[in-house]
């Protein structure tokens, strides 16, 4: 078993070598990022939504479940517009 470098990878290949291998890894990462950028994250935020609005549904039919076994009647919700007029 030999210790010496191979043949052709004088003071300057193995630098070389590693400066390609950085570039390729580079080249690698955009491509990446690139395909993160215009296809996982408008996934991820459609599915974020659609989760949200299925939330948002059960909250209230929970909502709904509490007020009908106390038996009381549900009270609109007022919106910030009519109560910030009627100051």
């Amino acid at each position: 078993m030999s210790t010496y470098p191979p043949p052709g990878s004088g003071a300057g290949g193995v630098g070389r070598r590693i400066e390609e291998a950085v570039e390729l890894i580079e080249m690698e990462l955009r491509h990446t990022i690139a395909y993160v950028n215009s296809a996982v994250v408008p996934q991820v935020r459609q599915e974020s939504i659609s989760a949200l609005r299925n939330m948002a549904d059960t909250l209230h039919t929970l909502a709904d479940r509490f007020e009908k076994s106390t038996g009381q009647t549900p009270n609109p919700p007022s919106s910030p517009d009519k109560d910030s007029h009627a100051r």
